[in-house]
């Protein structure tokens, strides 16, 4: 009974993990680079590298909100919307923007953005267009070139997969502590197992956490019949209850001034203190039912809510205030989609985020080229006697090639599109993204035709080579280069490039591995077929001394 159930666990562990695996580490490897959103934004923006970094002032307040005002209006009158955006610990710049009207058949407008130079008078209007940190954001969990609806779904599934591969895992691991101390170098597949246990147990707790949270975060729209019995269907009546005050109020038609934002801030003051404010956003502008909300900066708590105060922009009056005390379920939802985001992680945790989701890639990484180098061993003397590896072996180690290998090299390619494509480009931003996926199919066309080391070391010493360079490609493209930001004190600037440079050498010192492994690989079979050959000497030898 205990051997039969150890080896359906073993069985559920390997099928789970292999079938949707490389879903996963898109996923995984997306979401941790997502650990940086703003930070990759930043970088991806040059023409704001210099003149427009400032930290948030409280007596600038007033000041800030009526040239925003008065800016807003005079470049977006008739805009669907407008934000006015503080500066914050990860987005040091002031900016005003807004959502132009949707055109016929589409939910939302264009999203513009005009960042304010440091000296409080001129504006940067010429940032080039680029999602940024967005496209890795959305990439994890939206995908691309489908309905975001299909791709969540997609998730979703292979999340749960993930769920029991890991439960299922730790069931198994009998040595699961002793394991996690024994590394046996230059031993085929035992070193992978080896690898594949110690990045599994050591990030453990994330690995359970980041996955379990990620099916929270979606809940709703995995298993909406709760919500759908109670509300008999009507889900803005169930959001309408769960966010009062907060449901999107239609346009009345009817004109009103709208009143200066500046005279609010006394209420805002008396509400919350000195907590910084991080947004202003307006809607329906000058009409009766315009709606202005005031959002709370909350980058240093444990929470993910975006805590509001809504006045009527017509009359001032507060219609809507957050609640202080919420429920015990809204509060444990949104401790859970927190941890999943850690938007209120300092940069010696979010590092420790990062740091364990490149463990979770190690992870599904390893476990992937585990299953590869078992099913190789097993066709081992098939595929000396000239016999093709199976179709499943095949595409296993193709696939493998294409996202552990592409996936740093596509990332790449984003980062220098987002530098090298013309400024003035036809949907650019789109094509930033499509240098990003047109380098993960280049390396699966390689795939196809040579899986072997040589493939892997090309493609892991190219992406090497561009990581180390990427320093380099800011200076030549950006008004501040790395000393410069280092100096000026810009660290998520800094930091970028310090951190791309050390990636680089990780992934160079793995092609070397690989090198070297192929050099003893190559020696062995040099060996063997002397042995043959000798052999085969002396065999024939023999038979003629007989003869």
């Amino acid at each position: 009974m205990k051997e039969t159930f150890f080896r359906s666990m073993t069985w559920l562990h390997t099928w789970v993990g292999l079938l949707v695996c490389w879903v996963l580490l898109l996923v995984f490897f997306a979401g941790t680079v997502s650990y940086y959103r703003y930070e990759i934004s930043l970088w991806t923006k040059p023409e704001i590298h210099s003149d427009v970094f400032q930290n948030y002032q409280t007596e600038n307040l007033t000041h800030q909100l009526r040239e925003g005002q008065a800016y807003l209006s005079q470049h977006a009158e008739n805009a669907k919307d407008w934000r006015i955006n503080f500066p914050t610990e990860r987005k040091p710049y002031l900016s005003y923007s807004w959502q132009t009207q949707p055109e016929a058949g589409k939910r939302r407008g264009q999203f513009i953005e005009h960042i304010a130079h440091v000296n409080g008078q001129d504006m940067v209007t010429d940032v080039r267009n680029s999602r940024g940190g967005n496209f890795f954001y959305r990439l994890h969990f939206d995908l691309h070139y489908m309905p975001a609806k299909i791709a969540r779904w997609i998730v979703g599934f292979c999340t749960m997969f993930m769920l029991l591969a890991l439960i299922s895992g730790i069931v198994i691991h009998k040595r699961i502590f002793k394991d996690f101390f024994s590394f046996r170098r230059n031993k085929g597949g035992r070193s992978w197992l080896d690898a594949h246990n110690i990045s599994s147990v050591l990030a453990l707790p994330y690995h359970l956490m980041i996955t379990y949270t990620g099916l929270i975060t979606l809940m709703l729209m995995y298993m909406p019949w709760g919500v759908m019995t109670a509300y008999d269907g009507d889900t803005r009546a169930f959001r309408a209850e769960l966010k009062p005050g907060r449901e999107q109020v239609a346009a009345s038609g009817t004109p009103a001034p709208l009143i200066q934002l500046s005279e609010l801030l006394p209420t805002v003051k008396a509400s919350w203190g000195d907590t910084p404010i991080k947004q202003v956003v307006i809607s329906n502008i000058n009409d009766e039912n315009s709606r202005i909300s005031f959002y709370k900066n909350t980058g240093q708590s444990v929470t993910d809510l975006r805590i509001p105060l809504i006045f009527s922009g017509a009359s001032g009056e507060l219609v809507s205030k957050a609640s202080s005390a919420p429920s015990a379920a809204n509060a444990t939802h949104d401790t859970l989609m927190s941890l999943h985001t850690a938007r209120f992680a300092e940069p010696v945790l979010r590092f420790f985020f990062f740091i364990c989701g490149f463990m979770g890639c190690a992870m599904i990484a390893t476990g992937t080229l585990l299953w590869a180098v078992k099913i190789r061993q097993k066709q081992q003397k098939l595929i000396k006697q000239g016999n093709k590896p199976s179709l499943g072996l095949r595409l296993v180690e193709g696939l493998n090639l294409t996202f552990i290998a592409g996936l740093p090299l596509a990332t790449c390619a984003f980062f220098y599109a987002n530098r090298l494509l013309p400024t003035q480009m036809a949907d650019r931003a789109q094509w930033e993204i499509h240098s990003f996926f047109a380098v993960i199919c280049l390396t699966a066309v390689l795939a196809f035709f040579d899986r072997s080391l040589t493939s892997w070391r090309r493609v892991l010493g190219l992406s090497a080579v561009a990581f180390m360079a990427i320093p380099l490609l800011n200076w030549g493209t950006s008004s501040q280069h790395l000393f410069q930001n280092m100096a000026s004190q810009q660290w998520a600037l800094a930091g970028f490039d310090i951190l791309s440079f050390l990636i680089g050498i990780a992934l160079w010192f793995a092609r070397k591995k690989l090198a070297q492994t192929h050099t003893k690989t190559s020696n062995r079979v040099a060996a063997s077929t002397a042995w043959a050959k000798k052999g085969k000497r002396v065999s024939t030898a023999s038979t003629k001394e007989g003869a």
